[in-house]
C-alpha cells in the first residue's frame, strides 16, 4: 500500500514538474499578448490569446520554443493587419522573427527582439525610419526591411553589429548619405539599396567583403570605387555616376582593387606555381634557406610600440567629426587647475561595480509608434567608466569657412539662440557636421581681444563624458565663434517637449540614465575642476543627446557672459535666490538641474501658461507632492503610458525635492545627487523583472495601439 502511495505520489509530482516547465515565461506571453492585440486580434492565428496562455505548451500558430522560452516567430504571409505593438524587447530569446508579406503598418517598433539573429519585415507598410536600436542587436546576421515605405536617412548605427551577413532595404523611400559606420560590418556578404534615394558616394563600401551588392535606381553620385568591380553579384544602374577617369587618391591612401574570376583564377594558378617553388626550393635548399632567414631576422630592428597608434585609433573610432589639422592656441593661460578626478565611494558593498554613469545605448527611445517600451535588463547593462577624456586638439577654423559651410549663416541653419548668440549647423562636403556657436558681439565690448582667446584655453580643458567638448574656435573680423561637434538627435528639451509625447518618448530607464549623466557632468564642474565652476545655465535645451541616447551638457564655461543679466536662465530654472548675478553659486546649479528631473519625471515645461493657474509653475505645483505616494504616479509623464518601476518614484522624486529645495542651505550638493542616483539605477536593475511582471499584468488591458 505504501509503495503504491508512493508511486501515486511521484506520477503527481512528475506530472506537476511538466506542467511547470512546460508554462512560458511570462515576459514572453506578455509580449505575444499585446501583440496579438496590436494585430487587431486576428482569428487565423490559431491558439493566439489577448490575455494569458500558454504559448510553449500549448499550440500558438507560428510560435516555436524551448523549454519555456519563445525561440522563433514565424508568420510570414498570414494576411495580417495592424502593428506589432510594443514590448518586442522582452522577447529575448528569440532568435528568428519573420512577419514578412503581410498587411502591416505604422512605424517599425523601436524595439525588436534584441537578441534575434534574422529578422524578416519585408513586404509590408511599415513607414517611419529604421530603428536605431538595431545597433544594439549584436547577434544579428540577417535583416531584410525591403518593399515597405521606410523614409529618411540610415542611421549611424552600425558600429556594433559586426555579425550582419545579409542587409537588404531595397524599394523603400530612404535618402541621404550612407553612413561611415557601414564600413565595420566586416562579415557583410549581401547589401540591398536598390530603389531607394541615397546620394553622395558608396566609397564607405570600399572594404567590406561583398558578393552581391545591388545599389541600383538611386541617386549615388561620384565613381564606382575599383575595389568593388570584382564582385560577383554587381549591379549599378540608374545613379548619376560621373564618368572620365577617377581622381588619384589621396596621398597616403591605399586603395585596393577587388579581382575579378579571371584574375582570381590566375592569382590561384600562380599561388600554385609558387607553392610548388618553394616545395621544390626547400628539398633541395631548405638547410641554406634557414640560415638565410635567421640571418636576415635577428638583424631586423623590432619595430616600434604599436599601442599610441591602436590608442590613436580607438580614440578616433569614438569621437564624431574630428578637424584634420591641429595648431596651437596660441598666448592664452588656463587660471583654472585640474583636481584629480575622485571615484564614488559608496557605504553599501552592492554598489561597488556602479561607480559612475551607467549606459544604455539603445533600449528604448525613440520612434516607437506606440511609445510604450517595456524594460530590458540591458537597460543599464555598459558602464561608461569614469575616467579623465582623452584631450582633443581645439583647432581655428577661418570665418571663410564657416560662412561657406552655414551657407553664410543662412536663417535654414539655425539650430538655436540664446542670450549670448546663435547656433548654427556647418555641413561639410565629406560629411562633417558641427555647430558652431556665434556669440553676440556687443558682449565683448569693452573687452581684450586677448579675452576671447583665453576663453578658449579654459573651455578647452575641460574633459568629461557628459559634456560637450569644445573641437574649435574662430576670431576674425569682430567676429567670435566656439565650435563643437553637432548632435543629431537635438536637445532633451526637443524630446520632451517638441516632439510627439505618444510617438518619440524617453522610456524611464533612459530618463534615470540621463539624468544621472547629467549630473555627473555637473558633478565635473563642482567638485573636479579647480577653482570649481559654476554652469549658470543648466536647463533642458543645453542637454544636447547623441544619437546613443547619451547626454552631452553644453553651454558652461559661459559664467563671464551671464554677468550682464540674472535672467540668464528660461523662465522656471532660476533658483529663488537668483535675483541679481553675484547670487549664483553651486547650490544655484542644483536647483536648476532639479528643474530638470522634474522635466524628466513629469515631461512638464518649467512655465506653461497654458495649463491652470496653479500648475503654470512646474516647481511650485510639483514640490508640495512629492512626498506624496499617492499623487507621484499622478505626476508621471503621459508618454510613458505607465511602463515605469513604481518601486523607483519615491526615491526619485526625493531626489529631486533634495534639489529643489526654497533654502539653497538645505538643498544636496551635486556629489550626493550623484550617489543617491547611482543607488536609484541600482535599485532599479534589482527590481527590474519583478516590476516588469507587475507593469505587463496591469497595463496590458488598459492600453491598445491604434
Amino acid at each position: 500500500m505504501h509503495h503504491f502511495v508512493a508511486r501515486c505520489l511521484l506520477l503527481f509530482l512528475g506530472t506537476l514538474i511538466s506542467l511547470v516547465h512546460s508554462k512560458t515565461d511570462s515576459p514572453d506571453v506578455s509580449a505575444l499578448n499585446v501583440m496579438f492585440k496590436s494585430l487587431n486580434s486576428p482569428s487565423q492565428l490559431r491558439g493566439w490569446k489577448s490575455s494569458g496562455g500558454d504559448p510553449c505548451g500549448d499550440y500558438w500558430e507560428g510560435i516555436t520554443c524551448s523549454g519555456s522560452s519563445v525561440t522563433e516567430i514565424n508568420l510570414r504571409d498570414h494576411n495580417l493587419s495592424g502593428q506589432l505593438g510594443y514590448q518586442l524587447s522582452s522577447l529575448s530569446s528569440v532568435k528568428i522573427f519573420d512577419v514578412s508579406k503581410n498587411n502591416l503598418n505604422g512605424d517599425i517598433p523601436y524595439q525588436l527582439p534584441p537578441n534575434a539573429q534574422r529578422i524578416e519585415l519585408s513586404e509590408n507598410n511599415f513607414n517611419g525610419n529604421v530603428p536605431y536600436s538595431i545597433s544594439q542587436m549584436t547577434n544579428l546576421e540577417e535583416i531584410n526591411l525591403s518593399h515597405n515605405q521606410l523614409n529618411g536617412q540610415l542611421s549611424d548605427m552600425f558600429a556594433k553589429v559586426q555579425k550582419i551577413k545579409s542587409f537588404d532595404v531595397s524599394n523603400n523611400q530612404l535618402s541621404d548619405k550612407l553612413p561611415n559606420s557601414l564600413a565595420n560590418l566586416s562579415n557583410l556578404n549581401s547589401l540591398h539599396l536598390q530603389n531607394n534615394q541615397f546620394t553622395g558616394t558608396i566609397n564607405v563600401l570600399t572594404d567590406l567583403p561583398l558578393n552581391d551588392l545591388n545599389v541600383e535606381n538611386n541617386k549615388f553620385t561620384g565613381w564606382i570605387p575599383n575595389e568593388l568591380k570584382g564582385i560577383d553579384k554587381l549591379r549599378t544602374g540608374g545613379n548619376s555616376w560621373s564618368t572620365g577617369p577617377a581622381p588619384p587618391p589621396p596621398p597616403g591612401a591605399q586603395h585596393r582593387r577587388r579581382p575579378n574570376k579571371q584574375e582570381k583564377d590566375s592569382e590561384g594558378s600562380n599561388k600554385s606555381l609558387r607553392k610548388g617553388l618553394i616545395i621544390g626550393f626547400s628539398c633541395f635548399g631548405g638547410i641554406s634557406l634557414l640560415l638565410f632567414l635567421l640571418f636576415v631576422f635577428t638583424r631586423r630592428k623590432p619595430p616600434p610600440p604599436s599601442s599610441h597608434f591602436l590608442d590613436e585609433d580607438m580614440i578616433s573610432a569614438h569621437k564624431g567629426f574630428t578637424p584634420l589639422h591641429s595648431q596651437e592656441l596660441g598666448t592664452g593661460t588656463y587660471v583654472g587647475i585640474l583636481k584629480e578626478p575622485k571615484d564614488f565611494k559608496s557605504t553599501d558593498p552592492g554598489n561597488a561595480d556602479i561607480k559612475s554613469l551607467l549606459k544604455s545605448p539603445s533600449m528604448g527611445l525613440r520612434r516607437s509608434i506606440s511609445g510604450r517600451v517595456s524594460f530590458s535588463e540591458n537597460e543599464f547593462a555598459n558602464r561608461l567608466k569614469g575616467r579623465k577624456s582623452t584631450s582633443v586638439q581645439v583647432v581655428p577654423y577661418s570665418l571663410a569657412d564657416l560662412q561657406k559651410n552655414t551657407d553664410n549663416f543662412a536663417p535654414e541653419r539655425l539650430l538655436g539662440e540664446g542670450t549670448i548668440g546663435r547656433v548654427y549647423r556647418a555641413k561639410y562636403p565629406e560629411g562633417k557636421v558641427l555647430a558652431v556657436k556665434k556669440i553676440d558681439s556687443s558682449l565683448f565690448q569693452g573687452q581684450k581681444p586677448e579675452d576671447f582667446s583665453k576663453l578658449v584655453t579654459n573651455i578647452s580643458k575641460l574633459h568629461h563624458p557628459n559634456i560637450a567638448e569644445l573641437v574649435g574656435y574662430c576670431s576674425e573680423q569682430g567676429h567670435n565663434m566656439l565650435i563643437y561637434d553637432y548632435f543629431r538627435n537635438g536637445s532633451l528639451h526637443e524630446f520632451l517637449h517638441v516632439a510627439d509625447d505618444f510617438s518619440k518618448p524617453l522610456t524611464w530607464n533612459t530618463r534615470v540614465r540621463i539624468a544621472l549623466g547629467v549630473a555627473r557632468a555637473v558633478e565635473y564642474l563642482h567638485d573636479v575642476c579647480s577653482p570649481s565652476m559654476v554652469h549658470k545655465n543648466i536647463k533642458s535645451s543645453n542637454i544636447l543627446l547623441d544619437l546613443e541616447l547619451n547626454p552631452h551638457l553644453s553651454d558652461y564655461g559661459m559664467a563671464c557672459f551671464h554677468l550682464r543679466t540674472s535672467q540668464n536662465l528660461g523662465m522656471g530654472y532660476n533658483a529663488p535666490e537668483c535675483t541679481k548675478p553675484s547670487a549664483y553659486t553651486l547650490k544655484s546649479d542644483v536647483y536648476s538641474f532639479g528643474v530638470v528631473m522634474l522635466e524628466l519625471l513629469t515631461g512638464r515645461m518649467p512655465v506653461d501658461n497654458e495649463r491652470p493657474r496653479s500648475e503654470q509653475c512646474l516647481v511650485k505645483w510639483a514640490r508640495p507632492l512629492l512626498h506624496d505616494i499617492d499623487a507621484l504616479a499622478g505626476m508621471v509623464d503621459p508618454a510613458l503610458r505607465g511602463l515605469y518601476p513604481p518601486k523607483s518614484l519615491p526615491p526619485f522624486a526625493d531626489i529631486v525635492s533634495l534639489c529643489v529645495q526654497t533654502d539653497p542651505e538645505r538643498r544636496a550638493p551635486i556629489s550626493q545627487v550623484v550617489q543617491a542616483l547611482v543607488r536609484l539605477v541600482q535599485q532599479s536593475t534589482l527590481n527590474m523583472k519583478e516590476d516588469l511582471s507587475s507593469s505587463c499584468r496591469t497595463t496590458d488591458t488598459e492600453y491598445e495601439i491604434v
